[in-house]
C-alpha cells in the first residue's frame, strides 16, 4: 500500500509536463491510487537552459537527463520521467530504466510554411531543426535546400516557424499528439522515407537500482513489446557510439514474439547513408540491434566513423 507521495521528476516543458502527467494517470489506474499520492517535480536541465548552441557542442543528450538524473540519485525525487530518444545510453551508476510506457506514433511530421512537404518546398527554402538525424535526412532527401538550427520546446520552434525564420520544421508527431496538436502536422511522412531516432515516441521512467519498492510498483505499468523495440534500438545506438554527434535512425516494431529493426547513419550533409535490417525473437532484441549495427559498421568502413563519429 502506497502510504507516502511519489515524487515525480520531469522537464518543464509542456511536452514533459504532458507524458509526467501521463505516468501518474498510468500509475493511477495500476494502482488505484489518488493524486494526491503523487507530486510532478519539475527540474531544469541544462538542455533547456542553453538553446543558442547544437547540442552536438555542448555535451550531447545528456544535457537534457543530468539535473534530472541527479535529483534522483539523491533521493529528491523516486522517479524521472523522460522522452526515451533523450536518454544516453549508458546511465549513471546506481540508475537504470525500470519501465517503458506504450509507444505512441514513432513517425517524424513535417510542419510546413511555404509547402505542404518536404518534396513540395521551393529550392533553396530553409528548414529548421536542431536534430543532426533530421537536417542529414532533409539533405539526403533535397540538396537544394538549406537547414538552421531551432532549438527549445514545440511552441517556442513555432514562434520561430512563424517569425519567418525558415519555411519548414520537422517535430516528432508524438509529442504534437500528446499535446492535442496533431492538425498542425501538414505532413507525416513515413519511418521507410524518414526513419525516425531510436526511442522517439516512447516515454521512459528511470529508477535507482535496488528500489524495490518503486521498481515494483511502475512495473505494472511497462509495455512489454515497447520495452522489447527499446532494448534493440538502444543496442544499435550504443555499438554505433550514437550520441548527438552522428546521424542515426532506428527503428524496431514487434509482431507478437517477433521483432524486425531497421537502423542507419548518416553523414551530416547527407550525401553517405548506410542501412541494415534485422529480424527475429522479441527475446533476442539486443542481438538483433547489435548486429545490424554491426553490418552498418562494416559497409561505412571505419574511416566514416573517424571523420564524422
Amino acid at each position: 500500500m502506497q502510504t507516502t507521495t511519489l515524487k515525480i521528476g520531469t522537464r518543464g516543458s509542456p511536452l514533459a509536463l504532458a507524458q509526467a502527467q501521463e505516468t501518474r494517470s498510468r500509475l493511477m489506474a495500476a494502482h488505484a491510487l489518488p493524486e494526491t499520492a503523487f507530486s510532478i517535480d519539475v527540474i531544469s536541465t541544462s538542455g533547456d537552459r542553453i538553446q543558442d548552441r547544437p547540442l552536438s557542442e555542448v555535451g550531447g543528450k545528456g544535457l537534457f537527463t543530468k539535473e534530472i538524473e541527479e535529483a534522483l540519485l539523491s533521493g529528491r525525487i523516486d522517479i524521472a520521467v523522460h522522452s526515451s530518444k533523450d536518454m544516453a545510453t549508458r546511465l549513471p551508476e546506481g540508475l537504470e530504466l525500470s519501465a517503458f510506457l506504450e509507444r505512441e506514433d514513432p513517425r517524424d511530421a513535417f510542419v510546413g510554411r511555404a509547402s505542404a512537404s518536404i518534396e513540395g518546398l521551393p529550392l533553396g527554402a530553409t528548414v529548421g531543426s536542431s536534430s543532426l538525424r533530421r537536417q542529414a535526412q532533409v539533405l539526403r532527401l533535397r540538396p537544394d535546400l538549406k537547414v538552421v538550427m531551432f532549438r527549445g520546446n514545440v511552441q517556442t520552434r513555432l514562434r520561430k516557424l512563424d517569425d519567418g525564420i525558415a519555411d519548414g520544421t520537422i517535430l516528432a508527431l508524438a509529442g504534437l499528439n500528446r499535446l492535442g496538436m496533431p492538425h498542425i502536422a501538414t505532413d507525416v511522412m513515413s519511418v521507410e522515407m524518414f526513419p525516425p531516432a531510436p526511442g522517439q515516441g516512447a516515454i521512459a521512467i528511470e529508477t535507482r537500482s535496488g528500489d524495490t519498492r518503486i521498481s515494483e510498483l511502475v512495473a505494472a505499468i511497462h509495455h512489454a513489446p515497447t520495452g522489447h523495440a527499446l532494448v534493440c534500438e538502444r543496442a544499435f545506438l550504443s555499438a554505433l557510439d550514437g550520441s548527438c554527434r552522428m546521424p542515426l535512425a532506428g527503428y524496431a516494431a514487434t509482431d507478437g514474439d517477433r521483432l524486425t529493426f531497421s537502423g542507419s547513419v548518416l553523414s551530416p550533409d547527407g550525401t553517405q547513408y548506410y542501412h541494415a535490417s534485422g529480424n527475429g525473437s522479441a527475446a533476442d532484441a539486443a542481438e538483433i540491434g547489435l548486429a545490424a549495427a554491426e553490418k552498418v559498421r562494416a559497409q561505412a568502413g571505419p574511416r566514416f566513423f573517424d571523420d564524422w563519429g
